[in-house]
């Protein structure tokens, strides 16, 4: 079990490593004046392509805007069931565990969408407010934080809900939550194609990163059946998120053909 828990840090670190170079190569590739203003945009030939075979829809902006507020509703939902336990048990170090933890993963998702918002690496192909001018795009921040959010819920609802219909239901949400957002990100031409791309490697990065600290404290306690209950969470996440988000861009690229 050892070798398991050690394994998901390894797998945590080459997926920053392969977001890394996804952003190097963003940065550095094929950059091109393809933006609004003039603005730079890397791998332009691809972004170029998607974009205007896409064209822009915004009504799947507003829809992917309504399910990022669910996101944080849920999110807030987490920080109130912690409150309690600490104003329950009064002491904060009497608080779950598993929501101290995800309250300093909250903390790492909202400097990592601030760190994008200051070092600018692709601006929007469309400007939606004139006064505010161009908008910071990579990676999909939108797309990143609901990865996270709901990401992370998957994995305390398959611990923390005991009633398995209740469990697959939410579960069930969370997922779709997440789907719907990426496609209607993709979709909604408020983003380059590399830009969602970047945002779901992150995304799934910290969703690793969170779940492998989890296993960790599990193994520790020698709650074993807890922590490969997380290494099959979190397998069979990555697996999904990668195989529908690679689906799901080579089905609208080649569909254009």
């Amino acid at each position: 079990m050892k070798k398991k828990v050690k394994s998901s840090f390894i797998v945590t670190g080459l997926l920053f490593l392969l977001f890394v170079l996804f952003t190097v190569v963003v940065s550095t590739v094929d950059v091109r004046q393809i933006g609004p203003q003039g603005s730079e945009v890397g791998l332009a030939t691809l972004n170029e392509f998607v974009f205007q075979k896409l064209g822009v829809r915004m009504i799947w902006y507003s829809i992917t805007d309504w399910l990022g507020v669910v996101a944080l509703l849920t999110a807030f939902c987490f920080a109130v069931i912690g409150l309690i336990q600490a104003v329950n048990r009064k002491s904060l170090l009497k608080v779950d565990i598993r929501i101290i933890l995800l309250g300093i993963y909250y903390v790492i998702v909202i400097v990592a969408y601030v760190f994008f918002e200051i070092f600018i690496i692709n601006y929007r192909p469309v400007i939606l407010e004139e006064s505010v001018g161009l908008e910071a795009s990579y990676p999909s921040s939108h797309t990143m934080l609901v990865i996270c959010i709901m990401g992370a819920a998957l994995v305390l609802f398959q611990q923390m809900i005991q009633n398995k219909m209740i469990r697959v239901i939410m579960n069930s949400l969370s997922g779709l939550v997440i789907f719907i957002t990426v496609v209607g990100r993709m979709i909604s031409g408020v983003h380059w194609f590399t830009d969602i791309v970047g945002g779901i490697l992150l995304g799934i990065t910290l969703i690793q990163l969170y779940a492998s600290v989890l296993r960790l404290i599990a193994w520790k306690k020698g709650n074993y059946k807890e922590s490969i209950l997380l290494v099959s969470i979190m397998d069979s996440s990555i697996s999904f998120f990668i195989s529908s988000a690679s689906s799901m861009s080579i089905a609208i690229y080649l569909s254009f053909f």
